[in-house]
């Protein structure tokens, strides 16, 4: 046997004298003793008491690792500083999988977790591309970021708004994999990302205890694109566009302010009554190139609202769809990721939900938080920017992205929760 430390599966409960202990000790290793009825939770769970030990690597071995319990292991084992710790067991195949998940969500945590100093919009666009352009055969991705007087120059203000306060300046990513070779394929689906490297909330500046882990708000564009990573990894073979937005949220003498007046290039006027808000901001120039494309799938994700968090905690992502049928589809392939997520209402009427004296609609209501229904009313608000009454889009609100410290499952920072999702949905969806 091997030096490491193996860790085994049983569906027994622990000796009485270890208690109601999730591990027990086995002469190489541990054990353990994992709930079947909540299998995944349970392994993950014992996979965090297992690392506070202060273990650096163990392997996975015996009978019953199926795919969905070793990665519930790597999850809750590994943190911030250590993404490589598990050893996987299983066929060829499985193991590959697996490498494939580590290295995407890897390469999000890491990106999530990196500090808002080092990581800023330019940088994120040129990381994200060079992500791609690693995992795709050589030839199938082109790009370009547009920057600063750029975006004005495209038509998207909102972007160019949220960030024009800082030093460094917005940029949008639009990346384009082909793996068709052909200039004429359809764009089969878009992706859509908030990359807010740092949000301060502008000059509705946020408390220090909210600002503190807004390094995390450019989670969205993180998760969508190691899904789209994911995907080509697993063989997808269509064309898909990536589009991320990226901003740093500032005050500055430049910066936006409240009562100012955002004209979009679909002609939708917004008055800004919190600048704080500024994620639907930048997502609906993103969501308006997505249309420009063609897709008939779009997707974005971005922590967007902390009414997300607020109606479905930290565990789980929320869903928002005016395709219904798109939404149920959606919810299967986030149970069959193993990815916790819950749809919220979104109706057509929720565009309406943030009414304006002075423009078509206003980015939010003016009241702590965004009022009753908030994570709706942002829906609504991005139902605006979308083609075909929002057939064929998905909205994610990332409530479980990112952690502010250790719990029973998770340690502190990203989690890259909705990334195989998004993934799944692309390659059973294009």
């Amino acid at each position: 046997m091997t030096d490491v430390v193996q860790i085994t599966l049983q569906q027994h409960s622990a000796d009485t004298k270890w208690g109601k202990a999730l591990f027990s000790p086995i002469a190489d290793g541990f054990q353990l003793h994992f709930n079947i009825h909540d299998a995944t939770r349970s392994v993950q769970k014992a996979a965090r008491s297992i690392e506070s030990l202060g273990l650096l690597q163990v392997q996975l071995a015996g009978d019953g690792w199926t795919i969905a319990l070793q990665w519930a292991f790597y999850q809750g084992f590994c943190t911030a500083k250590k993404h490589n710790g598990v050893l996987f067991c299983g066929d060829a195949d499985t193991q590959r999988q697996l490498q494939y998940m580590v290295q995407c969500f890897s390469w999000a945590k890491q990106l999530t977790n990196q500090t808002p100093d080092e990581l800023y919009p330019e940088q994120l666009a040129i990381l994200a591309a060079r992500f791609i352009e690693q995992v795709a055969a050589k030839g199938t991705v082109q790009s370009q970021i547009l920057l600063d007087e750029q975006l004005l120059a495209a038509g998207w203000h909102g972007l160019h708004a949220v960030g024009r306060g800082s030093a460094r300046k917005p940029a949008m990513l639009i990346l384009d994999y082909n793996p068709t070779a052909n200039a004429d394929t359809p764009v089969s689906a878009a992706l859509v990302g908030k990359g807010i490297t740092f949000d301060s909330g502008g000059y509705s500046i946020k408390a220090t205890e909210s600002m503190l882990a807004m390094k995390c708000d450019m989670g969205g564009a993180a998760t969508v694109t190691a899904a789209l990573a994911l995907a080509i990894l697993q063989g997808l073979n269509k064309r898909v566009q990536l589009i991320l937005c990226c901003a740093e949220n500032l005050i500055s003498s430049a910066a936006y302010k409240l009562g100012d007046i955002i004209t979009y290039k679909n002609g939708t006027t917004v008055e800004v009554v919190n600048t704080d808000a500024e994620g639907r901001l930048v997502l609906a120039d993103g969501l308006m190139c997505a249309a420009e494309s063609g897709a008939n799938l779009i997707i974005d994700a971005a922590t967007l609202t902390g009414a997300a968090v607020t109606a479905v905690g930290a565990e789980f992502n929320a869903l928002f769809a005016l395709d219904k049928s798109l939404a149920q589809k959606a919810l299967a392939y986030a149970e069959q990721s193993d990815e916790p997520t819950w749809q919220l209402p979104l109706e057509h009427w929720h565009k309406q939900q943030c009414p304006s004296a002075y423009a078509d609609t206003a980015n939010s209501r003016p009241v702590k938080g965004g009022g009753a229904g908030g994570a709706s009313n942002a829906a609504g608000f991005l139902s605006r920017f979308v083609p075909h009454d929002g057939k064929g889009w998905l909205h994610f609100d990332l409530a479980a992205a990112f952690n502010n410290s250790n719990n029973g499952y998770w340690a502190a920072g990203a989690t890259g929760q909705g990334i195989r999702t998004i993934s799944t949905t692309l390659l059973a969806e294009v």
